[in-house]
């Protein structure tokens, strides 16, 4: 079998129908079942069962499909990196963000433009152990996490570390500029993660460490819906730097916590030992320049 013959079985197995694939493909229905009837002799199983006009995919057809998705991907991913070498500077930049994002990313992304004005981009926000599972499946390439993780299998640049903040509405009457975790923790708190994960458990902690319980109403991880809750004065919350410098637009307030271990670390990541884009490496290389 060839590249072109997986196309054709991917267009079969998705369509469910000769016609509708050949349709697909742009070709007239006979070769395309010639081509079928041809696999099906070289591998020496049936790929498709006919249900009528319907066609299902036996379980050897089944695991066909499979390979040839992940081969043909392949096969794109190795066209796209030989067009970048040969153009330098064109090419798409897939990076993933966690979901409390990166005070950084905008001027980077900024910079990055105006150096590689025929990049495209592909930004693509989701929790940290999701980033790592779509960057090993080429989904993404790079990838800015919350650390501490598990990244045996990736290169990491650590950076800069930031302080959380205690977020109030506006209208929050406080001659303090900073507060402890033993005034915080008698106000209603809306926790920024779900249960569960990390950064939910390192804020509870703060508490825990104390002696204290904090008065936990909810938990949003939808940075938008958070602040907006906070600034309408229901609740308060506590944020890492990042977020209170990327939405300035909210009317709320945010103060120093003075006894707080509390940092967000981050870093930037990528698989080891696989080929990164251009887009992605120059990427990688701005991102050591700031730091």
């Amino acid at each position: 079998m060839d590249i072109r013959q997986l196309r054709y079985f991917i267009a079969i197995a998705e369509e469910k129908q000769i016609t509708a694939a050949a349709q697909r493909l742009h070709m007239t229905q006979p070769p395309l079942g010639q081509q079928l009837k041809l696999m099906e002799q070289e591998l020496g199983v049936e790929l498709i069962l006919r249900t009528g006009k319907v066609i299902e995919l036996t379980e050897a057809g089944q695991a066909l499909y499979k390979h040839a998705l992940h081969l043909t991907k392949l096969i794109e991913e190795a066209e796209n990196d030989v067009k970048e070498i040969g153009k330098g500077t064109r090419g798409k930049l897939r990076i993933g963000v966690n979901t409390l994002s990166s005070a950084q990313l905008p001027q980077l992304l900024r910079i990055f433009k105006t150096r590689y004005p025929e990049v495209t981009y592909k930004i693509q926000q989701n929790e940290s152990a999701q980033l790592l599972r779509l960057i090993r499946e080429h989904t993404i390439e790079l990838a800015i996490i919350r650390l501490p993780m598990e990244l045996s299998d990736f290169e990491v640049i650590q950076l800069q570390s930031e302080p959380f903040y205690f977020v109030t509405a506006k209208s929050f009457a406080s001659e303090s500029q900073a507060f402890t975790y033993a005034d915080i923790h008698r106000y209603p708190l809306i926790l920024p993660s779900t249960e569960g994960l990390g950064l939910y458990h390192s804020i509870i902690d703060q508490f825990t460490e104390r002696g204290l319980q904090p008065n936990v109403i909810g938990e949003c991880s939808d940075m938008v819906t958070l602040l907006d809750w906070v600034s309408s004065g229901d609740a308060t919350t506590i944020v890492p730097e990042s977020i209170v410098k990327l939405h300035r637009e909210y009317a709320f307030q945010a103060y120093e916590i003075a006894d707080s271990q509390l940092k967000l670390a981050t870093g930037l990541i990528w698989l080891k030992d696989r080929h990164v884009s251009n887009a992605a490496q120059h990427f990688i290389e701005l991102m050591q320049e700031a730091q």
